[in-house]
């Protein structure tokens, strides 16, 4: 009871009049009373500032004697007055500086009048305040969507891997453009990891506490590309999100947007691109608002721009807009130092996702050196994720691979249709003939057993049956006796 006691003293304390004094001389709002009749009765110095006036002025003067010399263009405590409830509008001062005010009338308990209290502020200070609330709102918005978006996406952070001198070359050139807001042109075949070195680009940049929005331009379909690079309003279409949406090149800003297979765009996207790039400003459809967009290009393509350039396929402009620093990122076979040091890091990769412990055999180790890698990178891991699933033990010998062994196949008809194409004829019949001799070849190294024959090959045991009953008795005698022994 004694505390309850105490905080009431303290309350009647501070609610003295001095202190309410306080209150409305301190107060960053005008506060205007005016009494029942509608003479001013108190004024603080804000509404001095606000009305360019001074306030002791204001005292015994009626508010419509204020309109009627121009302090003011209305009076919304005669308004409130009229109306006898809260009226809240905007009214203008001598110099036509806009005020927002709202008036409250305050009523006896007989419903007569007895004072009415306005409040105001200087209206630019509300509309910056609510400007900021809606770029706050809008990076919230952005911020959220780019999570959203990348929630959808491959977030692992891929280490470039480098043995080869050609890789720490492209490394170290990589790590001095990441310094600058330069574009990147990544050219290289496909699997090489283009977007493994524009993240790295990114997390070696100034921007990299920023976003990191990977685009694949040929996955997305040409009649959503505008809406998904420059966003939309509510109501710019119909079926567009009723909250509207900031497009990907408004969620990147401050970042990185890496433009992966940019060949791929229309030329109608890439005239807006072209824009973008020239002016970095970005209107969302049905907007009439403009963001300005500050964003790190990198694109990515396995074509041949110029030459599409050439063909009027992509636009010159364009072109050599992008086309600032490009780096082309040599293929597997190009850097076979690596293929070794690739495939135990995806390896130990695989191990530890599927709690394992596989090891490649010296026979592994050989058939990935002797292997091309059309496929690249790409090619690389999804082979060995495909035999750390499949096989059976911890020894992983990728001679008996099937994708692998197809491919061991096709480089050794093509090597011996090199020595076959000294014998002059067809085309079919010297590729029929190399054929056959590298099938004769593997099934002897196979010791006659067709079953792991045909798996060396890459190919089903009867299609190697059917095969051998159809080669010819030229060819056959060129096997050198070797017996054919089913398995």
């Amino acid at each position: 009871m004694r505390g309850e006691s105490e905080k009431l003293n303290t309350s009647k304390e501070f609610c003295s009049k001095e202190d309410l004094k306080q209150v409305i001389t301190n107060s960053y709002d005008m506060i205007f009373v005016s009494d029942g009749s509608g003479v001013v009765i108190l004024c603080n110095p804000a509404t001095g500032k606000l009305l360019d006036v001074d306030p002791q002025e204001l005292i015994g003067k009626k508010v419509k004697d204020l309109v009627e010399q121009g302090i003011l263009d209305r009076s919304v405590s005669m308004e409130a007055m009229e109306s006898r409830s809260v009226v809240t509008g905007i009214l203008k001062n001598r110099h036509g500086e806009k005020i927002m005010a709202t008036a409250t009338p305050i009523l006896d308990e007989n419903g007569e009048i007895v004072i009415v209290v306005v409040n105001c502020r200087d209206i630019d200070l509300v509309e910056k305040y609510l400007q900021a609330l809606d770029k706050e709102s809008k990076k919230a918005d952005r911020y959220k969507t780019a999570a959203e978006y990348l929630s959808e996406k491959d977030l692992k952070q891929d280490i470039v891997i480098a043995r080869s001198q050609k890789m720490k070359d492209i490394i170290d050139r990589c790590t001095l453009v990441a310094k600058s807001d330069s574009t990147v042109m990544l050219f290289g075949e496909s699997g090489t990891g283009k977007e493994v070195m524009a993240r790295f680009i990114h997390r070696n940049s100034s921007r990299s506490q920023e976003p990191f929005i990977p685009v694949n331009c040929a996955a997305i379909p040409a009649e959503l590309l505008e809406s998904e690079f420059f966003g939309y309003v509510s109501g710019a279409f119909t079926g567009a999100n009723s909250r509207g949406k900031p497009g990907l090149l408004e969620i990147a800003h401050k970042g990185t947007l890496f433009l992966d297979e940019i060949g791929d765009l229309p030329l109608a996207m890439q005239s807006k691109l072209l824009r973008v790039i020239e002016t970095g400003e970005v209107q969302r459809l049905g907007s009439t608002n403009i963001f300005k967009t500050n964003i790190r290009l990198v694109g990515a393509t396995n074509k041949d721009l110029q030459a599409m350039v050439n063909e009027e396929l992509f636009r010159s402009d364009l072109y050599y807009r992008l086309n600032v620093i490009p780096i082309t990122l040599p293929s597997l076979r190009e850097r076979p130092e690596d293929i070794l040091v690739l495939a135990e890091k995806f390896l130990e990769e695989y191990n530890r996702k599927y709690a394992l412990q596989k090891t490649l055999t010296p026979n592994a180790i050989s058939a990935f050196l002797d292997y091309s890698w059309p496929g690249n990178i790409r090619e690389l891991r999804n082979v060995i994720e495909r035999l750390v699933v499949t096989s059976v033990g911890n020894k992983l010998d990728f001679g008996h691979d099937s994708l692998l062994g197809s491919k061991r196949c096709e480089k050794g008809i093509i090597e011996l249709s090199q020595t076959c194409v000294l014998n002059k004829g067809p085309l079919k019949s010297v590729l029929k003939r190399a054929e056959e001799e590298y099938i004769n070849q593997i099934v002897a190294e196979c010791d006659g057993h067709i079953g792991e024959a045909a798996k060396r090959l890459g190919i089903h045991r009867t299609m190697l049956y059917r095969k051998k009953k159809q080669q010819s008795s030229d060819v056959a005698s060129a096997i050198h006796g070797t017996q054919i022994r089913p398995q």
